[in-house]
């Protein structure tokens, strides 16, 4: 168990619950103001060769050609829609940096990371830089696998006619593909809620089915389907609504469709939607309607850059995508008298792999083909281990050094190997990654690798923000459940007093008081069940809050505290914090210590 020193301090565990937060006068935290001397990584030279073609998707406005000189914009940078009065970004390095970082943007601290050891800081794209818009983009999602469901899978047109409520389905949740049902556990893997479609199980229903086993289930695939990515969620949501219809409507799904093969053609749909582009096509023609503007993320990238850190992306999505996705979260944020589209967000970067395949990238021993793409057509070249290859016909490889002018490279496929080679990485504890997916980004790099690991948790800035309005209640709570052990305790020995000490006892007295004692232990039972009910449900009416589980942390947040180094609710919160800083953890805190060492 690991307890913060106070509400303030830069970084605690996920391990920690309202109940044991101190008031503070504020929960902010403020530096002092410092300044970055510029020393600027210089990112090497760059080697240019012959390419061949590939397909692209196209966005809803004109591609600029000119690639120009990409020079110094930090003076261009417009202003920002989450900064204060509309001032520009607030990063640490800025003259207006060191300001009061809000409690839910703060980055919090699993594991010790002294920042200055860090020499390249790589991140995912999808739900980390771009972080989609569940309102719109996970109906997008939806509406797009319903369609694939009825056309391709023969499933009822009557599904055409539902709906998606985007706000229903939280990440770690489990699906027991075999009943269909819902679950959500503890960190020890204790069903805590259940529901089979939309329909709550009773206590006695969830004992009955997952607690009265010999032998524990593991809750891992392939009977099982873990909803650890935002990306899951509408296929989560459509999975209860089947089973819903299935238990109402037997004879109108196809032939043989049980749960689990309804799960399967769910997963099947979606993948159909990915093949076919359906989904990035409506995403590349207004990239605004799907995807959040974070005004932070170039400064954040332009200040580790300037702090002598190298910076990658590696994303699963191919470089067309790419290319409109990150040009649309940087060209805001500068002024260059146009909406076209062009490559100079690769400045904020040394390399970029797109269609990196992860997990598998992560394997040292992956033997996939790296492709070097050239931007302007997203030719593929093949290259040798990132080496330019002579073409047919020529001797030697054809060159273009890279100079100030010219941008950083950009890669398709490969593995790790590749990218430690490109940044002539030493160790892999030099490389912080960030992304928002526990498995496939940030379990494979940190348990496979060793990389220090930033997962990414929208959800937490909200969560964390009612952890501090609530506390005051959680402190409530635990003394009410304080309350039921002393009267319990207080019961069990009087029940011991009646049947094994001294035969001349007042049977008639210790029974009446054993009767108001019972009395008040439903009392206080009932009470603290309904407050911790109705606690939990400000966060979500159905789920309760993300990182807990009752007392317990939930299974998630003990994923994010085995695999995570650091965890916050943005990307760009890494901008309100110095380059060189120095994560340390709140101290561990074991049950048998809590009451005997202050806090």
């Amino acid at each position: 168990m690991r307890i913060p020193r106070n509400p303030v301090s830069v970084s605690v565990s996920v391990s920690f619950c309202l109940s044991f937060l101190s008031p503070s006068p504020s929960p902010s935290l403020t530096f002092s103001s410092q300044f970055l001397s510029k020393s600027t990584l210089s990112p090497g030279k760059r080697k240019r060769f012959h390419s061949s073609g590939s397909s692209q998707l196209h966005a809803s406005y004109p591609m600029n050609k000119s690639r120009g000189t990409v020079g110094d914009q930090s003076s261009n940078f417009l202003q920002m829609g989450n900064i204060d009065q509309g001032q520009k970004p607030c990063v640490w390095s800025s003259p207006e940096g060191g300001r009061k970082i809000e409690i839910g943007k703060r980055i919090f601290c699993n594991r010790s990371l002294n920042m200055k050891s860090i020499v390249a800081v790589g991140f995912d794209m999808d739900y980390t830089l771009a972080q989609y818009k569940p309102e719109t983009f996970e109906s997008l999602a939806y509406e797009g696998t319903i369609k694939k469901l009825v056309n391709d899978l023969g499933y009822p047109r009557e599904l055409l006619s539902w709906s998606f409520d985007w706000k229903y389905m939280v990440r770690g949740l489990v699906l027991d593909k075999k009943r269909g049902n819902i679950l959500k556990m503890d960190r020890h893997k204790y069903v805590k809620v259940a529901y089979h479609g939309f329909k709550e199980l009773s206590k006695e229903e969830k004992v009955g089915t997952y607690g009265n086993t010999l032998i524990r289930d593991s809750f891992d695939e392939p009977d099982y389907a873990l909803i650890d990515t935002l990306f899951s969620l509408a296929e989560a949501y459509l999975f209860a609504q089947l089973v819903d219809y299935r238990d109402n409507n037997p004879g109108k799904v196809p032939a043989g469709a049980d749960y689990s093969r309804m799960y399967k053609d769910v997963r099947a749909a979606v993948d159909l939607c990915h093949r076919d582009g359906t989904l990035k096509q409506m995403v590349a023609k207004d990239p605004k309607r799907y995807i959040n503007e974070d005004t932070a993320i170039v400064p954040m990238l332009k200040m580790l850059r300037d702090s002598g850190r190298a910076t990658f992306l590696v994303t699963n999505s191919l470089w067309d995508y790419t290319n409109i996705v990150m040009n649309f979260l940087c060209e805001s944020r500068t002024i260059n008298g146009s909406n076209q589209i062009n490559f100079d967000w690769l400045q904020y970067f040394d390399v970029v792999i797109t269609g990196s395949a992860k997990p598998g990238f992560f394997h040292e021993d992956n033997r996939a083909n790296l492709f070097e793409v050239e931007p302007e057509s997203g030719m593929l070249v093949n290259t040798d281990n990132g080496s330019p290859m002579a073409q047919v016909g020529s001797s030697s490889p054809t060159l273009s050094l890279k100079g100030p002018n010219k941008m950083c490279r950009v890669f398709q496929g490969g593995s790790v190997g590749h990218l430690h080679k490109l940044l002539s990485i030493g160790s892999s504890s030099q490389v912080l990654y960030v992304g928002d997916h526990i498995y496939g980004d940030i379990l494979r790099s940190k348990k496979v690798l060793g990389w220090r690991t930033m997962l990414v948790v929208p959800e937490l800035e909200r969560e964390v923000e009612l952890l501090w309005e609530l506390r005051d209640t959680r402190k409530q709570l635990r003394l009410l459940r304080n309350q039921r052990d002393q009267i319990e305790d207080k019961i069990h020995r009087l029940k011991w007093s009646l049947k094994f000490e001294d035969v001349n006892v007042d049977e008639k007295k210790i029974s009446s008081e054993l009767d108001e004692l019972e009395s008040q232990r439903e009392q206080v039972r009932l009470t603290h069940q309904q407050s911790q009910r109705e606690c939990h449900q400000k966060f979500h009416k159905v789920w309760g809050q993300l990182m807990k589980t009752g007392y317990q942390n939930s299974r998630f947040a003990h994923q994010v505290e085995r695999f995570a180094c650091l965890y916050s609710s943005q990307v760009s919160n890494l901008g309100l914090y110095s380059p060189n800083k120095y994560y340390r953890p709140s101290e561990d805190f074991m049950p048998h210590e809590f009451d005997i060492i202050p806090w």
